[in-house]
Protein backbone atom coordinates (compact mmCIF):
# COMPACT_ATOMS: atom_id res chain seq x y z
CA UNK A 1 0.00 0.00 0.00
CA UNK A 2 2.82 2.48 0.68
CA UNK A 3 4.31 1.60 -2.77
CA UNK A 4 0.96 2.56 -4.77
CA UNK A 5 0.58 5.79 -2.63
CA UNK A 6 4.15 6.84 -2.98
CA UNK A 7 3.40 6.15 -6.74
CA UNK A 8 0.28 7.77 -7.16
CA UNK A 9 2.02 11.21 -5.10
CA UNK A 10 5.16 10.65 -7.67
CA UNK A 11 2.33 11.04 -10.82
CA UNK A 12 0.46 13.90 -9.18
CA UNK A 13 3.68 15.92 -8.31
CA UNK A 14 4.95 15.48 -12.15
CA UNK A 15 1.48 16.11 -13.49
CA UNK A 16 1.36 19.18 -11.84
CA UNK A 17 4.67 20.46 -13.07
CA UNK A 18 3.51 19.61 -16.44
CA UNK A 19 0.44 21.01 -16.49
CA UNK A 20 2.75 24.57 -14.94
CA UNK A 21 5.06 24.55 -17.61
CA UNK A 22 2.75 24.31 -20.24
CA UNK A 23 3.82 20.61 -21.40
CA UNK A 24 0.56 18.88 -20.32
CA UNK A 25 -2.58 20.42 -21.32
CA UNK A 26 -5.78 19.54 -19.06
CA UNK A 27 -7.78 17.61 -21.75
CA UNK A 28 -3.78 15.07 -22.02
CA UNK A 29 -4.14 14.82 -18.48
CA UNK A 30 -7.99 13.37 -18.29
CA UNK A 31 -7.37 11.02 -21.11
CA UNK A 32 -4.35 9.69 -18.97
CA UNK A 33 -6.87 9.97 -15.79
CA UNK A 34 -8.93 7.98 -17.44
CA UNK A 35 -6.86 5.27 -19.10
CA UNK A 36 -5.63 5.15 -15.39
CA UNK A 37 -8.34 4.40 -13.98
CA UNK A 38 -9.61 1.73 -16.84
CA UNK A 39 -6.56 -0.39 -16.63
CA UNK A 40 -7.53 -0.37 -13.00
CA UNK A 41 -10.72 -2.51 -13.91
CA UNK A 42 -8.72 -4.78 -15.98
CA UNK A 43 -7.34 -8.07 -15.49
CA UNK A 44 -4.08 -6.66 -15.90
CA UNK A 45 -4.29 -4.23 -13.53
CA UNK A 46 -2.25 -7.05 -10.72
CA UNK A 47 0.51 -6.92 -13.63
CA UNK A 48 1.15 -3.35 -13.46
CA UNK A 49 1.43 -3.49 -9.67
CA UNK A 50 3.65 -6.30 -9.49
CA UNK A 51 5.82 -4.93 -12.19
CA UNK A 52 5.29 -1.43 -9.74
CA UNK A 53 6.33 -3.13 -6.99
CA UNK A 54 9.34 -5.57 -8.11
CA UNK A 55 10.70 -1.97 -9.70
CA UNK A 56 10.78 -0.17 -6.68
CA UNK A 57 12.68 -3.22 -4.97
CA UNK A 58 15.10 -3.07 -7.64
CA UNK A 59 15.73 0.63 -7.14
CA UNK A 60 15.21 1.02 -3.20
CA UNK A 61 18.37 -1.80 -3.69
CA UNK A 62 20.68 0.18 -5.17
CA UNK A 63 23.80 1.97 -3.42
CA UNK A 64 24.76 5.07 -4.72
Amino acid sequence: MAISISVVLLLTILAVIFLRNGGLKISHALVCLLLGFSLAGTSIAPTISSGLIATAEIVSGLRP
